[in-house]
């Protein structure tokens, strides 16, 4: 009895522990998914349906140990802006919108109505945030220093992109990024000459048959649809990425291609007469072709050529912001010759040379400006 009871005994001990073993095991798988789904709504993981942009920042600024709640009410801002200029967008036609305005702005171009617009949308709203100590915009030629706001970021923006095509109703939008300032300096142009890769958060917002905000604070690209129902952004694309099979797309403007360098000639020349030839698709709004890049894949060149030898794009609020969300998409951006994210600049209105898209395509590029540097 003793023998059949010693052995009853551990056996039923051994059942014992394995069932605590287990049950502890599977309280630990339950806590790390439980902790893994909640980092992920941090992210955009949550159940996306009716999930605006204001709640998911909130979800995020609770996993960010020095989160003060400020670049939480700074993309609000922002948010507050790119409804704004929406609204104006649509209703340009009926309000006399369209048009010039009448002047020159510092890059020499012809200032439409609606440039100005959004660019006072833009400067209101993160002003009136009281978090952003220094501005630069596309519109005006110098820095923008907020005097008596030591907030510690600083806002790059291209208010209205693409508005030489306003007038034919083509897509267009809002470029912007956002840099980390020391507060221990006064605010001045030194906050904002840091390179790409010092950017905390960047985004664009396209006004087209709907408006999307493009968001990506360096992990991961999310993308939110604004719902005029209930006038907020909700989440409708979680962590973005190019497709891993891209399509086979180029987007220039070709009228340019009498001015181009080697490198480029070859690389169309190749994309144009491949097996199976490459499809020209281009907008002429930088927001427009490069969401389209970052849903199907492809590449988007805007390049430096004989007439514009340092390119057209500027970089501290169109390269910069497109190349990191391109990046956290999977994509590259170079200008041939370096990572666009690599450069620091030494102008606040410095323009650059830059081709964008799937590493494919990039790559591909590349292998050109390796047979021809020659810029000349």
């Amino acid at each position: 009895g003793r023998k059949r009871g010693s052995e009853r005994g551990p056996r039923a001990l051994t059942d014992a522990d394995a069932a605590v073993a287990t049950s502890r095991a599977g309280a630990a798988r339950a806590r790390a998914r439980q902790k893994a789904a909640a980092m992920e709504g941090a992210f955009g993981g949550m159940e996306k349906d009716g999930l605006t942009l204001t709640g998911f920042l909130l979800n995020h600024q609770q996993f960010v140990q020095e989160a003060t709640g400020d670049f939480t009410i700074l993309m609000s801002s922002i948010q507050l802006a790119c409804k704004a200029i929406s609204t104006a967008v649509r209703k340009a036609g009926i309000l006399g919108m369209y048009g010039l305005e009448g002047s020159v702005n510092v890059q020499g171009e012809e200032v439409k109505k609606l440039d100005i617009l959004s660019h006072d949308n833009f400067v209101s709203a993160l002003k009136y945030s009281t978090k952003v100590g220094v501005m630069v915009s596309e519109e005006v030629e110098d820095v923008i220093i907020v005097n008596g706001s030591n907030g510690k970021y600083c806002a790059v923006f291209d208010p209205l992109d693409g508005s030489s095509n306003i007038d034919c109703n083509v897509s267009v939008g809002s470029i912007f990024g956002i840099y980390k300032r020391d507060v221990d300096e006064e605010p001045s142009v030194k906050d904002v000459l840091q390179p790409g890769t010092e950017l905390v958060a960047a985004g664009y917002c396209m006004y087209g048959s709907s408006t999307q905000m493009v968001l990506t604070f360096g992990e991961g690209v999310h993308v939110f649809t604004h719902d005029p129902s209930v006038g907020e952004f909700i989440l409708t694309n979680k962590d973005v990425k190019i497709p891993e099979n891209p399509k086979t797309i180029y987007s220039v403007n070709e009228g340019n291609s009498k001015y181009w360098y080697p490198a480029v000639s070859n690389f169309v020349d190749r994309v144009k007469t491949a097996d199976k030839p490459y499809s020209a698709r281009y907008v002429g709004s930088m927001v427009s072709d490069l969401h389209r890049t970052l849903l199907y894949g492809g590449i988007f060149l805007y390049p430096a050529d004989k007439k514009s030898k340092n390119g057209k794009l500027r970089l501290l609020y169109e390269a910069n912001p497109m190349s990191m969300i391109v990046e956290q998409a999977g994509g590259k951006s170079t200008t041939g010759f370096e990572r666009v994210l690599d450069i620091v600049p030494d102008s606040i209105h410095q323009r650059t040379p830059i081709f964008i898209g799937c590493t494919r395509d990039v790559d591909m590029l590349l292998e050109e400006f390796d047979k021809h540097p020659e810029q000349e």
